[in-house]
């Protein structure tokens, strides 16, 4: 396994607007964020595939987008209209392949985000 490099993240007051991005060698089925908050699950954020469809949580849907850099396979997720909610640890994946198995993802460390006035 290669290290996924995150950075972004950070505290934010509502309506306001984050940048993750998540950078990691090799090729992949697909990439994304998934988040966790205290006492929950981790749950979907977003995830993009080798060739670009994207698919997101319900509860980001039309707030967040999620992108690939094609030169470096680097993922970017842009965060906006921000709501308290959306606060926890947001951790970037990989999915080698499409029968990779949840157990098998890659992840990085896990980046915080707060929204909060």
């Amino acid at each position: 396994q290669v290290p996924l490099v995150e950075s972004g993240g950070g505290a934010v007051q509502p309506g306001g607007s984050l940048r993750l991005s998540c950078s990691a060698s090799g090729d992949a089925y697909a990439r994304g964020w998934y988040r966790q908050a205290p006492g929950n699950e981790r749950e979907l954020v977003a995830s993009i595939t080798r060739s670009g469809f994207a698919n997101y949580g319900k509860s980001v849907r039309g707030r967040f987008n999620i992108d690939i850099d094609g030169a470096d396979n680097s993922i970017y997720l842009e965060m906006n209209s921000l709501k308290p909610e959306d606060t926890g640890v947001y951790y970037c994946f990989i999915r080698r392949e499409y029968m990779t198995s949840f157990s098998e993802y890659e992840w990085g460390r896990g980046t915080q985000v707060t929204v909060s006035s």
